[in-house]
């Protein structure tokens, strides 16, 4: 029985879901992970998910804990008296100050997540068939790097990096396959970008992977909510990179390897 009061945290199981960049789980499923992630109450989940039904955060509650991604934060309270204080605790409490200055800290380490939804199905490419890949990144010399990795991957890659070019690279045939789209570009917002895919009848059928230094836990969930099916922070490794992108396609992850494992060294 799930009960309001109750913590749960993030399971190896759970963990890996956000760092594999290969993962079944439903959207709702997904964030819920993302607001566990270190840990969480129950009350807290369902005030941070607000669009959800409470009863509709349980329900997902309750699949996750049998399906063992969280699990329940038993608390021991036989010693809670006899129990020495932390080091950092002894003494006089830590102020206001010092507690503001922490989450500050935590914000500017930033959230790590390397999110890849499976398809329902796998893709069948015929014979010499190359997908398009479309990268909107304004860092010209990471973008020209994606296009090299993704190119020896065996995939057709284009290249947009502000307004105009979205626009050119979607009007110049055929459709990409997939869509690398980062966030902070010089005259556009990565989430409009998003948003206006969704509410066009063909563009919205396009699957996407933000990949981004905008990495906090609340712009992985504007992502996801957003209808992103991936989420890659900044730096990434080029196994990474290439994992999410054929696991999003539904293409099998044993084919043709970069070769190369390193990080994109980058800062928005």
């Amino acid at each position: 029985m799930i009960d309001a009061d109750n913590v749960y945290f993030l399971t190896y199981l759970g963990k890996n879901e956000l760092a594999a960049a290969g993962t079944s789980l439903s959207r709702p499923e997904l964030e819920l992970l993302v607001l566990i992630d270190g840990k969480a109450s129950v009350s807290q989940v369902q005030a941070s998910a607000a669009h959800l039904a409470p009863g509709a955060v349980i329900e997902v509650l309750d699949k996750l804990l049998r399906s063992e991604h969280i699990a329940l934060q038993e608390l021991n309270v036989s010693d809670f008296f006899g129990a020495s204080a932390p080091s950092e605790w002894k003494g006089e409490m830590p102020s206001d100050s010092a507690i503001a200055r922490g989450v500050s800290t935590l914000r500017q380490d930033g959230y790590i997540v390397r999110i890849a939804r499976r398809p329902p199905g796998e893709l069948k490419l015929a014979q010499g068939q190359k997908l398009q890949v479309m990268v909107v990144e304004d860092d010209e010399h990471l973008a020209e790097n994606m296009r090299t990795v993704l190119t020896h991957a065996g995939f057709v890659v284009r290249i947009a990096a502000n307004r105009d070019q979205i626009v050119a690279a979607f009007r110049q045939p055929p459709l990409p396959d997939l869509v690398l789209l980062d966030v902070m570009l010089p005259d556009a917002d990565g989430f409009d970008v998003l948003a206006k895919m969704n509410q066009h009848p063909m563009l919205g059928k396009i699957p996407v992977i933000m990949v981004t230094g905008t990495a906090t836990r609340e712009a992985v969930l504007k992502g996801l909510l957003g209808g992103a099916n991936g989420y890659i922070t900044k730096p990434f490794e080029i196994d990474v990179l290439v994992k999410a992108v054929r696991t999003v396609l539904g293409i099998e992850t044993g084919g043709q390897e970069t070769g190369q494992n390193f990080l994109w060294e980058h800062e928005e």
